[in-house]
């Protein structure tokens, strides 16, 4: 086999459709645009999101469906439940929460929450923390303390 030998499977190409070329080629006279109308013509049809004459989608929608709130601080949660596998008396802040994947990164603040119950004392310093929360550290014998910016 030589370079000049090679040819495209057969049925892998085609040759283009030909249209209004006359009746005998099946695809004369109208060339395959019907009779008359829109879409017949040079030009003609609508776009893809026209919608038939009735009111269009985006015009149907409410200007402003609620607002973003800029200064929303986004807390990442971490419950009592996964701070009960710590040791007795040791001192839990983001940096070691990060450690140990509880939470993503350390640019975001930390909030603990109450789910879960907590028997034994931990310091645990964090930006805020639920009331539950403080409740059931202070009650298993551990300390709280929020973590200032």
């Amino acid at each position: 086999m030589k370079l000049h030998d090679l040819k495209p499977n057969i049925g892998s190409k085609k040759n283009r459709k030909r249209v209004g070329r006359g009746y005998g080629s099946g695809t004369g006279k109208t060339a395959g645009r019907g009779t008359k109308g829109q879409n017949a013509r040079s030009g003609g049809g609508v776009p893809l999101w026209h919608q038939g004459g009735d009111t269009p989608y985006y015009r149907r929608m409410p200007k402003k469906p609620g607002f973003k709130n800029f200064n929303r601080v986004e807390y990442q949660e971490v419950n009592l439940e996964y701070l009960s596998a710590f040791r007795k008396n040791s001192e839990i802040t983001p940096e070691i929460l990060r450690e140990v994947d509880l939470i993503d990164t350390l640019s975001r603040p930390v909030v603990i929450l109450s789910r879960g119950e907590l028997k034994k004392p931990l310091k645990v310093k964090a930006h805020r923390f639920s009331r539950k929360a403080k409740e059931k550290i202070e009650k298993a014998g551990g300390t709280v303390e929020i973590i200032e910016g």
